[in-house]
């Protein structure tokens, strides 16, 4: 069996300093600025955000954020310019959110264009 000391995930982005002043400045998270930056998760982990010159935006979510309310989550993203990502056929209330199948949960794109959801845990 592999013995471990740690873990973290990373993603890609098209700009490290655009996706640190977002994920700062916008979604309020803690990061750590450099060439590669470190996005502090609430809990202990992080994320890394690496660039990459022929970044394609991830077709899946890439980070999920546990919220009390996600309804309080879309109003405080919205007040920011965000608004949630809407998928034809999904049950999607007229906020955007995802409710009854499962944790209450709505998608959202960085500038990167890769999706981070906000729901409950």
């Amino acid at each position: 069996m592999l013995t471990t000391t740690g873990a973290f995930g990373g993603m890609s982005v098209r700009d490290v300093p655009e996706a640190v002043r977002f994920w700062r400045d916008v979604v309020g998270l803690e990061v750590e600025d450099g060439d590669i930056a470190r996005l502090l998760l609430p809990g202990g982990g992080h994320v890394i955000l690496y660039p990459k010159a022929d970044h394609e935006p991830a077709s899946f979510t890439v980070l999920n954020l546990v919220v009390p309310d996600v309804a309080v989550a879309i109003r405080e993203l919205g007040a920011t310019g965000l608004e949630p990502e809407r998928y034809p056929g999904m049950p999607q209330d007229e906020d955007g959110a995802m409710r009854g199948h499962g944790p209450d949960i709505a998608w959202f794109r960085d500038p990167s264009g890769n999706i981070f959801s906000v729901l409950t845990d």
